[in-house]
């Protein structure tokens, strides 16, 4: 019964994971498609991405270097003239 009144205890002194950062991607990072807010996201990182798909989230976490720079942008964003 001590064990479990530690547990609890352990468990509420606990962080809170940190919210990853907002979305503001328009282009899905994998093929390319117009999203918007209503979109589901995917967190990489700890930067969430708007996604068109469930399968173009699985192929953004399973190889997102492969969709996003070093900086998290993605490779896809229009660069700024």
């Amino acid at each position: 019964m001590l064990s479990n009144a530690f547990l609890t205890l352990a468990l509420l002194a606990a962080p809170a994971a940190e919210k990853a950062k907002p979305a503001t991607n328009t282009k899905d990072p994998v093929c390319n498609m117009t999203v918007d807010a209503k979109s589901m996201t995917a967190e990489v990182r700890g930067q969430a991405y708007r996604m068109c798909s469930k399968h173009c989230v699985e192929s953004l976490q399973k190889d997102p270097d492969k969709y996003l720079n070093k900086d998290g942008t993605p490779k896809n964003a229009a660069k700024a003239k």
